[in-house]
């Protein structure tokens, strides 16, 4: 997959909705219920950080239910990319790049949405052929102020923000042209979740595929 091929498919998963959630989940048994409520929700697209050890049965487990499209979070080397693909996730996220991640990506064919913090990132990206990147950490690095900053000059490249987005920042991006989705974990809080609150997580959801 090339550069380009992967930033044309993760400007697709981009569009399915205005935010993916970005979902730490230590439960892979309730991990097929709660995507099931974020996709009645209007939030197809969901994002599984590898941060728990049960992040890839968790994956397994989302990647089983109608309408969902789930990618792996937190991607930091060639076996994480390995271990999501086998599990059954169809797209990356990773918090930064490296060469070594591109190239598994790749190699993988796992569309990925490389992390940028910089214009100077931004551009190395861009060089390779990613023009759909991830903004983060996107409030610690002046939130859509600083992005809005960093289109001006680099208006070939689009971003999902993600870091900080809430609810009530969500529109500020949303509402640059170099934005084309956020992601963010309030659609799926962990009091919601652990009590199994799914509906209570739908209606976030529902609230969060309004955005514009």
């Amino acid at each position: 997959m090339t550069p380009q091929e992967a930033s044309a498919a993760a400007a697709k998963v981009c569009l399915m909705a205005p935010v993916v959630p970005v979902l730490v989940v230590d439960d892979a048994g309730i991990a097929a219920a709660l995507a099931q409520a974020l996709v009645a929700g209007g939030l197809p697209a969901l994002e599984v950080t590898l941060r728990t050890p049960a992040a890839l049965d968790v994956i397994r487990e989302m990647a089983t239910v109608p309408g969902g499209v789930v990618g792996a979070g937190t991607l930091l080397t060639p076996k994480d990319v390995e271990d999501a693909k086998a599990a059954g996730a169809t797209f990356g996220v990773s918090p930064g790049a490296t060469d070594r991640l591109l190239d598994a990506c790749e190699a993988n064919d796992l569309p990925l949405l490389p992390g940028a913090a910089t214009a100077s990132e931004a551009m190395r990206l861009l060089e390779r052929g990613y023009t759909v990147q991830k903004f983060f950490p996107a409030e610690a690095n002046g939130g859509a102020p600083a992005l809005k900053a960093i289109g001006a000059p680099i208006p070939q490249v689009k971003f999902c923000p993600t870091g900080g987005v809430t609810l009530k920042n969500a529109p500020d991006y949303l509402g640059l042209s170099n934005t084309l989705c956020v992601g963010g974990s309030w659609v799926a809080p962990k009091n919601l979740v652990d009590v199994q609150d799914w509906a209570g997580i739908t209606a976030l959801a529902a609230e969060a595929a309004a955005l514009s």
